[in-house]
């Protein structure tokens, strides 16, 4: 198994066992009926077992892409607004904005930002929504005290495990 893979598994286990004990515990202050609180529990376990798998793959891939650059914010709404259309003279447009980014971010150095800032934003919101959603169809007695430690962990682990990504020499940033 490589590395990669390893140190997947055991957040994945880590995740499992810790949000497991934190729902049973949330769940059973706001309920005496134990089915929903082990049902629950399972549901918060797997679902940040499965999640934190999905988040550390998606989390490399963002780093991978935007981790060593900077985006100078000037540009940021415009290129979003040309992703999204496949026309030649959108296309044009959004190689414009990029070179003009670029040249933004090369100049203006102490006014960008840092793409290592933006790289977990997406996995967070992705896991957040996710998370809750999951929960509302379960029923989740004590959604919020159960969902929270779980986004706010997330938020935590996305922006360490970025800069731990970024910190390691001669290693590529992506997944296996």
């Amino acid at each position: 198994m490589s590395p990669s893979t390893i140190r997947l598994t055991i957040s994945a286990v880590v995740s499992f066992a810790f949000y497991f004990a934190w729902s049973y515990w949330a769940n059973s202050m706001a309920t005496n009926d134990q089915e929903l609180v082990l049902r629950s529990a399972l549901v918060q376990g797997s679902l940040s077992a499965t999640v934190t798998l999905l988040f550390t793959y998606i989390l490399e891939k963002s780093v991978a892409k935007f981790g060593k650059n900077s985006f100078s914010l000037i540009f940021i709404v415009p290129i979003i607004c040309t992703v999204h259309s496949k026309t030649t003279q959108n296309i044009a447009i959004f190689k414009t904005f990029k070179n003009a980014l670029d040249n933004s971010a090369s100049y203006l150095n102490n006014n960008a930002l840092p793409g290592s800032l933006f790289a977990p934003i997406l996995p967070i919101l992705m896991q957040g929504s996710i998370a809750i959603g999951v929960n509302v169809l379960n029923h989740t007695p004590n959604l919020w005290l159960t969902v929270t430690p779980s986004i706010l962990i997330t938020a935590i682990y996305g922006y360490a495990y970025t800069f731990t990504l970024l910190k390691k020499p001669n290693q590529p940033v992506s997944a296996e």
